[in-house]
């Protein structure tokens, strides 16, 4: 039987997504595709050298079992790195992924024609926020392609694939807080670096004064002296022309000149309407990051830095139900935080399980509170870093097999569903699946006790869900 590049390169993705947690896989493996194959090897593209770069070093032990396993012992696998638009570099590796990369893209050394000559280079305040640093920011797989790549950026800012940097994702996700890290490194490794940090708003306030001074040129100057510009809500440019227009030439001049540019957005470059085709063009050109919600483990570690910052002690109890119950929004953390050192200062209450419950409620909606079902699923999926939907399907692969189990163990414990309800709820199983699974759960407490751990631990996490 033959098969097509496509068909070799989907089964060797399902080997790959078996072995990674589903956030890794969307990370590294989501944007690839192939291209061709041939009896010497598969070719795949990748987006840009960082993403082969770090599929090469993290992945290439899972790589050759998949590629063994779908041709054969002597596979070999061939990249094809999409640099732009318009150009691609083709890199032939063996599996070890050995072969020297070249160091640069292009040498081309394009001139600034909008330099103004005899103006001295002047120090620009860089307008960015001293708490928003890497030391305070947490990295987990909700963040990690883009804070990796803003680490890279920091030491080498303009000379890596990836520029721009777009990191997208929804409100309270660290977006502002990651763009302002990067800049602070970038100065940290080299002061005399410019790098200045803008909104969409404040910077279409600029433009605005500029076009009303007459001075529109000198503004463009002003931020094509710039070495990092980071400009935050990028998504606000829609319907703002001229705005847009300026924008444009600033970003080709820097772009051009090798000057690294920053943009952050709450949904992805094609997602953005009100903007000229040719921008949105541009802002696909380097890298496009993605900030998801933050998985339990990482919501623990931003408590952790938002307490240190306010000299507070919490209990693990209440630290758990905190990280528990906010999920979707790092801001709403530490409002908690903040509402609670109020609460305890200004009332002279002590901090307990009860207070944080009283605080949580102000920030979640009632909806969120109820223990149903679903929020158990969504628990036991998090927990055990699979997809809620693999709880549905009839795969029998142990550790999918486990977490359904348990998740009906819980079910019954905590929710007054039938038993035939919770079935429907995984699959449309019967009632006797779900006693089978209640009594595997509690055979398997009885003999392993790393696993009576975990569930008590689950136990714990949904009691602190309850009021």
């Amino acid at each position: 039987m033959t098969y097509d590049h496509t068909e070799v390169w989907n089964k060797c993705l399902s080997i790959v997504r078996r072995e990674l947690t589903q956030e890794a896989f969307k990370a590294w493996f989501g944007p690839t595709k192939a291209v061709r194959l041939t009896s010497e090897a598969l070719t795949i593209q990748v987006p840009n050298k960082f993403v082969y770069e770090w599929i090469e070093e993290n992945y290439v032990g899972v790589l050759r079992k998949a590629l063994k396993a779908t041709i054969g012992d002597n596979a070999r696998l061939e990249y094809q790195i999409l640099v732009d638009n318009h150009r691609r570099i083709g890199k032939n590796t063996s599996l070890a992924g050995t072969d020297d990369f070249p160091k640069k893209f292009s040498t081309d050394q394009i001139k600034n024609p909008f330099v103004i000559p005899g103006i001295k280079r002047m120090k620009i305040d860089p307008q960015l926020n001293s708490s928003y640093t890497f030391d305070t920011y947490v990295i987990g797989d909700c963040n990690r392609l883009a804070a990796t790549a803003g680490k890279a950026i920091a030491g080498n800012p303009g000379g890596t694939a990836f520029n721009p940097l777009f990191i997208y994702g929804d409100v309270g996700l660290g977006k502002t807080h990651l763009a302002n890290a990067i800049g602070a490194e970038v100065l940290a490794q080299d002061p005399e670096k410019q790098v200045i940090y803008v909104t969409v708003e404040r910077f279409t306030n600029q433009v605005v004064q500029a076009i009303k001074n007459n001075a529109v040129n000198d503004f463009m100057n002003f931020y094509q002296m710039v070495d990092t510009l980071i400009v935050d809500d990028i998504h606000f440019l829609s319907g703002r022309a001229k705005t847009q227009e300026v924008f444009f030439n600033i970003f080709s001049q820097l772009h051009h000149n090798g000057k690294q540019i920053i943009l952050t957005s709450d949904r992805p470059p094609k997602d953005i309407e009100g903007v000229e085709d040719r921008l949105i063009s541009r802002f696909k050109w380097g890298l496009a990051a993605d900030l998801t919600t933050p998985d339990y483990k990482t919501r623990r570690e931003i408590l952790s830095i938002k307490m240190a910052k306010e000299s507070l002690e919490l209990t693990e109890e209440v630290q758990e139900y905190i990280c528990f119950n906010i999920k979707n929004n790092i801001r709403e953390i530490e409002g908690v935080i903040i509402t609670l050192v109020a609460q305890s200062t200004l009332n002279k209450k002590e901090i307990d399980l009860q207070l944080a419950k009283d605080v949580v409620n102000q920030f979640i909606s009632q909806d969120n509170k109820e223990i149903t079902v679903e929020n158990i699923k969504l628990l036991v999926a998090e927990y055990f870093k699979v997809p809620v939907e693999k709880l549905h399907s009839k795969t029998r692969k142990r550790d999918i097999v486990i977490a359904r189990q348990l998740s009906m163990y819980l079910a019954k414990t905590f929710t007054s569903n039938t038993l035939k309800d919770i079935g429907a709820n995984f699959g449309g199983r019967d009632h006797t699946t779900v006693l089978y699974s209640v009594k595997a759960v509690q055979d398997l407490m009885d003999t392993d006790l790393v696993f009576k751990d975990k569930v008590i631990e689950l136990e714990k996490q949904v009691q602190l869900n309850l009021h």
